[in-house]
């Protein structure tokens, strides 16, 4: 059973080198709106950070944010300093390693957006052939401090899609039909 009253997804939060750089990154290339600054230099004089968000009590958030991108969930940003923070981001293959996904409308014009405004794009936009996901076309990209973000795009729905959007069953969450895919 699960926890009672879950409606879904609020926010994702993780952790960047540099606030400005970041949301400027966010704001520029994804089109999402910085909507306010939660707290800047937090610390708390005991043991706080550490029972509360199982981080060196001696640390302190320099600034968190939040943003908004599209229909999808909020993002909150955090700058940390930390006397034992690791500053090299997780690789996907690393345990916590992770990617943020960002649907588009055009892949191809996307990735030509992303290259005009120098964004590191990993290979090519790759198409799924077979299986549930066919019909999606996704491409990775690198944030400027080393994050791992991707594009997907699947203007015709994908195989899972269609087959569950006709029978009744859960569909993924799509931003472009968030009144369709909601629970």
């Amino acid at each position: 059973m699960p926890i009672p009253g879950m409606r879904g997804m609020e926010h994702v939060g993780f952790t960047v080198p540099d606030i400005n750089e970041a949301c400027d990154f966010f704001e520029k290339i994804l089109g999402a709106e910085t909507l306010y600054t939660a707290a800047t230099d937090f610390k708390a004089d005991d043991d706080w950070m550490k029972v509360h968000l199982n981080v060196d009590p001696r640390c302190v958030i320099k600034e968190f944010r939040y943003l908004r991108c599209g229909n999808g969930t909020n993002l909150e940003v955090f700058q940390y300093e930390a006397p034992d923070q690791v500053k090299t981001p997780p690789k996907n293959s690393d345990i916590g390693g992770h990617h943020f996904a960002f649907y588009v409308d055009d892949m191809d014009s996307a990735i030509a957006f992303l290259r005009e405004n120098g964004v590191k794009v990993l290979g090519e936009p790759t198409a799924y052939t077979e299986g549930p996901n066919l019909g999606l076309t996704w491409c990775y990209f690198m944030a400027p401090w080393g994050a791992q973000l991707e594009i997907v795009s699947a203007p015709r729905g994908t195989v899972y899609d269609t087959e569950a959007k006709a029978s009744g069953k859960t569909r993924l969450f799509h931003p472009k039909y968030v009144a369709e895919t909601t629970i």
